[in-house]
């Protein structure tokens, strides 16, 4: 499940909604949204993300961090190194090899990184 996936299924549990009647509502098969919800599917276009803020009537700042998920939420992701330092392209590829088998707490850290800058408990 992606970031998105997970959001707009919670979205649906709230407030009710099964697949096939989302699907109805914003016109899309009901295929598609479990893909989505299942991260079988890549990020949904800018289109599609106002449809489903319209259906369960977003407000701004909340639809805007749902926009915000959706461009984490693409499956397979590619990064390109070239013209990176080595160190770079193969820290990239052991990252790769390795996701799957990260724990929980050692992703948290990462983002701790990759967002603030910083390791949770000292400055980069």
């Amino acid at each position: 499940m992606t970031p998105f996936g997970e959001a707009m299924h919670r979205l649906r549990q709230q407030k009710g909604v099964t697949q096939k009647q989302m699907a109805a509502g914003i016109g899309v098969s009901p295929a598609y949204l479990s893909a989505l919800e299942h991260g079988k599917r890549g990020a949904p276009s800018f289109e599609f993300l106002q449809r489903v803020a319209g259906y369960f009537n977003v407000i701004w700042d909340d639809a805007d961090e749902l926009f915000g998920l959706a461009a984490l939420s693409d499956p397979k992701v590619v990064l390109d190194t070239s013209g990176l330092s080595p160190a770079h392209t193969a820290f990239a590829n052991r990252l790769a090899g390795r996701i799957r088998g990260l724990p929980s707490e050692t992703i948290r850290i990462l983002e701790d990184v990759l967002e603030k800058g910083r390791f949770p408990d000292k400055e980069l």
